[in-house]
């Protein structure tokens, strides 16, 4: 006769046991994919090929992890292998992606503001978001002038001693808790903030007159005035920026190049497409008819 509670026991056994192969098999391909997914983003920044010990020693990867995950990168035309250098660099499958995501997000749209921008005021200009504690550069236009001072696509900057990362956490939803979730304020010049006491009331003053500085807080002999681009709301979704030497970007010179700066930041808020599930109104250019 068969023992009923037995062949419940060893089914609930064997139930356990499978559903713990199952959630491992899921876990270790979520694992492979934020592995896969780091490997591409090491090319965010920093040189436009790596080798593969760079790659595995800056993702935390063993070299045969790196190379099976570069090889299925590799494949899929995501990243590109050079056999004679033995480096790898970004592939071609990521061209039409990038110029699709730039133009579903509205970046390509604003580039001719900034280019303008930067025409208008003889420096360098910036779009960029908050990413957490750093702010991320969207689009950068270079000044024309050969003293300046350029931040690329790409480019990750603290938020904390960044005119724009200023401006994103004064105008944050709640920037008490913006300011808390900064990691350390570490002193990369002798003008950088470092008490968060600090920073809530510069965050404040930034709230009351609708822009932020960097005086030289992140880079010796730079300066950057910075705007929000604002959602509806009045939360900032992006930040405009302009930078340049110290000697050229005066508190005067500032005060007048101010009013282009939030001009080109409203026309940013009306072109950037993926303002509009955030709550951005559209204009009455935008209204169809």
């Amino acid at each position: 006769m068969w023992n009923v509670s037995y062949i419940v026991e060893r089914k609930e056994a064997d139930y356990g046991q499978s559903t713990m192969a199952t959630q491992g098999t899921r876990r270790t391909g979520s694992q492979a994919v934020e592995r896969a997914l780091g490997l591409l983003r090491s090319f965010e920044v920093g040189p436009p090929t790596r080798s593969l010990s760079e790659l595995a020693q800056l993702n935390g990867l063993t070299p045969a992890t790196a190379h099976r995950l570069l090889r299925a990168l590799c494949c899929a035309e995501l990243l590109a292998h050079d056999p004679l250098t033995e480096r790898y660099g970004l592939g071609v499958a990521l061209v039409p992606l990038g110029s699709r995501a730039a133009d579903a997000l509205g970046v390509s749209a604003v580039r001719p503001l900034l280019e303008s921008l930067a025409a208008t005021t003889g420096e360098s200009v910036n779009l960029g978001v908050r990413d957490g504690g750093d702010v991320l550069v969207l689009l950068g236009v270079p000044s024309a002038q050969n003293l300046r001072f350029d931040q690329g696509a790409g480019t990750r900057v603290p938020a904390y001693a960044s005119a724009m990362g200023k401006v994103l956490l004064a105008f944050d939803p709640d920037p008490a808790e913006a300011v808390h979730s900064v990691p350390r304020l570490t002193k990369l010049t002798g003008s950088t903030i470092t008490s968060r006491s600090v920073l809530s009331r510069v965050l404040e003053e930034t709230r009351d007159r609708g822009w932020a500085i960097n005086d030289e807080e992140r880079e010796p002999s730079v300066r950057t005035v910075a705007v929000p681009v604002r959602a509806g709301d009045g939360c900032a979704v992006a930040a405009v920026a302009v930078q340049g030497p110290s000697s050229r970007m005066t508190d005067d010179r500032i005060t007048k190049l101010l009013p282009s700066l939030q001009a080109a930041a409203t026309g940013v808020a009306t072109r950037l497409s993926a303002l509009r599930s955030w709550g951005l109104e559209p204009t009455t250019a935008d209204r169809p008819v």
